[in-house]
């Protein structure tokens, strides 16, 4: 099994950049060991089981909690496949077969 998450997860009640608190959140991330690819917008995040991901995203908010965060907004969207794995990257070069090379 292949599970896909997109996040976007950050305080709404701090003045400002919030790139100090999303850095927090892309640490633990970071740090689970899970695939994962940055993007401007958003996080991807690949684990086998859908349980992994929601445990995951817990304890993202659970460090936004930690850093004093009254208000969080948090986007979530998955992709569960039976079959598959590295599809943050297989996903893409399906695609660049079609059309070539994407902005990376």
């Amino acid at each position: 099994m292949s599970v896909l998450m997109n996040l976007a997860m950050f305080p709404t009640d701090k003045l400002g950049s919030k790139s100090k608190e999303v850095s927090e959140v892309l640490s633990i991330i970071k740090n689970s060991g899970y695939k994962y690819q940055l993007t401007s917008m958003s996080t991807i995040v690949e684990a086998k089981t859908l349980k992994e991901l929601l445990d995951l995203l817990n304890l993202c908010y659970l460090k936004l909690e930690e850093l004093e965060c009254n208000r969080v907004y948090i986007s979530v969207n998955f992709d569960a496949r039976t079959s598959g794995e590295d599809r943050i990257s297989s996903k893409i070069k399906s695609v660049e077969e079609h059309i070539g090379d994407v902005s990376k």
